[in-house]
């Protein structure tokens, strides 16, 4: 059975329209394997949380929600990899167990999440992709491939970029169910941060610090596992209310803040599952920076804080631990992710990245793969040891280009 088309649509923000000829959600792995089989030319499509054409394609976008799960067993679960993350989350609490950590918004799906190497925060958590134990995908031949922890190509895979294949299910390594207190500290100085940003960092479980850095003081969002109890911050205070990190907005649209213990999946995302996450008008960039220049890079963008104040909305400050994935932005180190929320101005805000990677990717900083960026492959490989290899990789998987798109053809050369 051929799953219908529909129309292509945008991305969440409305930062990018797909060229792509339309979106099928095929029902079973066989129907992915025909797509894949017939179709010169396609793409998978998660939750349209990025913010450029790397999902788009010009052939057709294929959503994996429509497959079958999610299953538990034991502290492993496996979900159809177009699952959202707020979902899932759901699913697991329901039945005690838990994710080590969640992004801002938990409206994202796993595998686009996992395979942009997409992260929450807290210097002892490493990203998303680091709970993966096992993924499933088609490969450009039509062929099913189950790749684990004993495969070779297991950790080049799984921070794909989408240019390996059609994931279909992920395999995620689950612990039990928790609850998080969450404080927002207002009022701390530039210089104690700067003093102390690995300190600040490791304060508590998830630590994020917002600033728009022109700002005297910033704000440190704290969320500590209620078994610790919640920490305090010398040179700050404690926020009286809940808290938006962009000016103006909603604060209910936040999870709940004030000290007040709830269970991990209402706590560590800054959004609630329901509502509008952040501006939704807007772009976003990150730039991943080893842990061992935090300092240097935060004073390098607070100098470009007046460039930045006019399409900037927010940016935020936070710790990922080190892993192995091969393009992975924290591959081999401890790293500090320096997030810029843009308003939706590509004119204002194009030419400002430049600026910034000018500055921070002589610090090792690499950027985000979801979201924009300027660099192209001469200044990205010599940042990732593995670059030649995962090049190679994907011309193994995907030997006639099937999931090529112009994007990887920008960004991987």
């Amino acid at each position: 059975m051929t799953p219908a088309v529909t129309p292509a649509g945008t991305t969440w923000a409305g930062s990018h329209a797909f060229a792509a000829r339309g979106l099928v959600r095929p029902a079973s792995v066989a129907e992915v394997q025909e797509l894949v089989v017939r179709e010169p030319r396609l793409r998978a499509l998660g939750s349209r949380h990025s913010f450029t054409d790397l999902a788009d394609t010009d052939g057709l976008l294929v959503s994996t929600e429509a497959l079958a799960g999610p299953e538990l067993d034991g502290s492993v679960v496996r979900l159809p990899a177009g699952m959202r993350y707020g979902d899932l989350a759901v699913w697991l609490h329901a039945r005690g167990r838990a994710l080590p950590n969640l992004a801002s918004l938990p409206h994202i799906s796993v595998a686009g999440a996992v395979a942009t190497g997409t992260h929450g925060a807290g210097l002892r958590n490493g990203s998303l992709a680091t709970s993966v134990t096992a993924l499933e995908l088609v490969d450009g031949r039509g062929e099913l491939v189950r790749l684990d922890a004993s495969s070779p190509d297991f950790a080049g895979a799984v921070v794909g970029l989408g240019a390996l294949g059609i994931v279909t299910h992920v395999e995620l390594e689950t612990v039990p169910a928790y609850d998080v207190v969450q404080v927002v500290h207002e009022g701390l100085t530039w210089p104690v941060l700067l003093e102390r940003v690995e300190e600040v960092l490791g304060l508590a479980y998830s630590v994020s610090v917002f600033t728009r850095w022109t700002e005297d003081t910033v704000s440190v969002w704290t969320k500590a596992l209620a078994s610790e109890g919640t920490p305090e911050l010398s040179g700050a205070r404690p926020a009286t209310a809940q808290r938006h990190m962009i000016d103006g907005l909603d604060p209910t649209l936040t999870t709940p803040q004030l000290g007040v213990p709830g269970p991990w999946h209402e706590r560590i995302p800054h959004f609630r599952l329901g509502f509008q996450p952040s501006a939704g008008d807007e772009l976003q960039s990150e730039y991943l920076v080893p842990l061992v220049h935090a300092r240097e890079a935060l004073e390098a963008v607070r100098g470009l804080g007046p460039a930045l104040a006019p399409v900037l909305l927010v940016a935020e400050v936070r710790g990922i631990a080190g892993d192995g994935l091969w393009v992975s932005g924290a591959y081999g180190t401890d790293t500090v992710g320096l997030h810029f929320t843009w308003r939706r101005d590509h004119a204002g805000v194009l030419p400002l990245l430049p600026l910034l990677e000018e500055r921070l990717l002589p610090l090792g900083a690499r950027p985000h793969w979801g979201k924009v960026f300027a660099a192209g492959p001469a200044d990205l490989a010599p940042l990732y040891p593995r670059w030649d290899d995962f090049r190679s990789l994907v011309g193994r998987y995907d030997p006639a280009g099937r999931f090529r798109n112009a994007w990887l053809d920008r960004t991987l050369g």
